[in-house]
């Protein structure tokens, strides 16, 4: 299953930026309380309402950082399981689906334990010095139900739309 991300914070930037969804518009909304930067691009999936409201949330792993707003065609990995003061938040774990050089990425196993650890540990810390913001760390699932998720969340936009 290939889709599109639109990025709205690129990685190693501690500027937590929103899209409008109906203007369009870029607008910082806060920089991160704490020391950490995003490990990889974060944006959310086009057309699609998550659990929490918003749409499904994404991280994509690139060499090279892109801007907000870009929109990148992605294949998922899997799926990093979490809550926070709003309840369930889940991150997707994507890679470009046109970048050759991720091909050999098919499903968190192909990760290596480190990375899935790095990134684990940035979305159960960024939000820890925000007042009235709270993480409850979750765990990983792999490629299929990453896309049963991201069919859920098609269907759920489907039916507010």
């Amino acid at each position: 299953m290939i889709f599109d991300v639109v990025v709205e914070i690129p990685a190693g930037s501690r500027n937590k930026y929103e899209i409008n969804h109906d203007t369009h518009e870029v607008r910082l909304d806060r920089m991160l309380f704490t020391a950490t930067r995003f490990p990889h691009d974060y944006g959310f999936v086009k057309n699609t309402l998550s659990n929490d409201g918003d749409p499904l949330d994404a991280l994509i792993m690139l060499d090279e950082p892109t801007f907000p707003g870009c929109v990148v065609s992605c294949r998922v990995i899997g799926m990093f399981r979490m809550t926070d003061e709003k309840g369930g938040d889940d991150k997707l774990l994507c890679v470009a689906a046109g970048d050759i050089r991720k091909n050999n990425l098919k499903d968190l196993s192909d990760v290596p334990s480190y990375e899935l650890d790095e990134i684990k540990h940035f979305f159960e810390v960024y939000k820890t010095l925000e007042p009235g913001k709270e993480v409850h760390g979750g765990d990983w699932v792999g490629h299929d139900a990453a896309e049963l998720e991201i069919q859920a969340s098609y269907a759920r936009y489907k039916e507010t739309n």
